[in-house]
């Protein structure tokens, strides 16, 4: 692929919306236990926390990578999927922020974690390309959608996030995951993106983003009391063995990626986000109440 600009490139579905909801989670997060994940799971808080301390900042650099190229994009129902894809990131980023804020009060290193995202990502803006960090927030793009589509396709995933109140905030994100997840990708094309790098950006990303999620895990662990209780720590760890979010199907998905050719809206999931925008947002919508405003 030429590494030339193309800004006229359109996205691979340009008449798919991407609306910026503005939602509030605070009140319900008031009385989320320390933990919450279900049955009080020990390792499946944990691994949810880590997921969220590194949101806020992750999704902020996102936002960065792609309104970098912004200005390039000037295909109209393209530049309205942009829009949206930043609409939605800076809204998901905001409440995880109020979510960690309560998972701070519980215990969890989740704004420490938050600060060390955040430099660890500005230090790789300083040195490296904004083409490269829009290839590092294409290839993250596909790990979130990849998790957003097991969330909305597994009762067992959602029920292991536990309290209400968690599972409505990651079940509305998989939501807008989903909506814009070729966002970032059709972006980076668009403006001569290579496949080289596309796909070596990857190979990196699911080795590390796993281990450092993975090194958050342990930590957070050590610091709970609880996973010092004889037998709770293994019982958990159990648990954690048979979950679909460790399975092998999980790494297949984001292994398509390095396929050549590959585009996110090579799995079609049309059907799943019409069935959870009438589910969550519909004239009976179960999140409804959340919901401030919506712009498409």
């Amino acid at each position: 692929m030429s590494e030339t600009s193309d800004p006229d490139r359109q996205s691979r579905r340009p008449g798919k919306a991407v609306p910026t909801r503005r939602m509030s989670f605070e009140a319900s997060f008031r009385d989320v236990p320390k933990h919450f994940a279900g049955d009080g799971d020990l390792i499946g808080s944990h691994l949810t926390a880590a997921l969220s301390s590194v949101f806020p900042d992750g999704e902020e650099f996102f936002v960065r990578s792609v309104r970098h190229f912004r200005d390039q994009i000037t295909e109209p129902a393209f530049k309205k999927q942009v829009a949206g894809f930043i609409g939605q990131e800076s809204v998901h980023g905001r409440e995880h922020r109020v979510f960690n804020d309560r998972l701070d009060e519980l215990g969890y290193p989740a704004k420490r974690l938050e600060r060390v995202t955040d430099r660890l990502l500005r230090a790789r803006e300083r040195v490296l390309s904004p083409k490269s960090n829009l290839a590092v927030t294409a290839a993250l793009e596909h790990f979130t959608a990849t998790l957003a589509e097991l969330v909305l396709t597994s009762e067992e995933v959602r029920d292991q996030l536990g309290h209400p109140a968690v599972r409505d905030l990651f079940v509305w994100h998989a939501l807008e995951e989903s909506e814009h997840k070729a966002v970032a990708f059709d972006v980076y094309r668009a403006v001569g993106g290579g496949e080289r790098m596309r796909v070596n950006t990857m190979k990196v990303l699911r080795c590390a983003f796993v281990i450092y999620i993975g090194s958050n895990i342990v930590l957070s662990l050590a610091r709970d009391g609880d996973s010092f209780r004889r037998g709770k720590l293994l019982r958990s760890l159990r648990l954690f063995r048979r979950s679909p979010l460790v399975s092998k199907e999980v790494w297949s998905t984001l292994k398509e990626y390095d396929r050549p050719g590959f585009h996110p809206e090579d799995r079609d999931t049309s059907t799943l986000i019409e069935q959870w925008r009438t589910e969550l947002f519909g004239a009976d919508g179960t999140l409804n109440d959340k919901l401030a405003t919506a712009s498409a």
